[in-house]
């Protein structure tokens, strides 16, 4: 039985590396794109910067778009291509429990 789980557990952590993976940035940080590109990029793309912060070895920037939605952005810090972006709800909408207020 504890083989059976063992081997799930394998096979699943596999599945889930690829995707894993493409989130983190591995590029060398002498190869990196200096923070006042990522804010010229935002700026092109009509985002409000909030906060730049690095996560996975990628850039990632918290602010929001160009209609007022939060966004969360992460960017490859070599390139500055956008690897994910997520859209999130304003905080005043949500109650602490994370469910949308009436």
């Amino acid at each position: 039985m504890k083989r059976a789980i063992t081997i799930i557990g394998i096979v699943a952590a596999l599945a889930a590396g690829p995707s894993l993976a493409r989130d983190r940035c591995t590029a060398p940080m002498a190869e990196w794109q200096p923070r006042e590109a990522v804010f010229s990029l935002a700026r092109e793309n009509g985002w409000t910067v909030r906060r730049i912060k690095i996560d996975d070895g990628c850039y990632e920037i918290d602010g929001t778009d160009s209609e007022g939605r939060r966004i969360e952005v992460k960017l490859d810090p070599a390139t500055l291509r956008v690897i994910k972006t997520e859209f999130r709800e304003p905080r005043e909408r949500l109650g602490r429990d994370g469910r949308e207020r009436d």
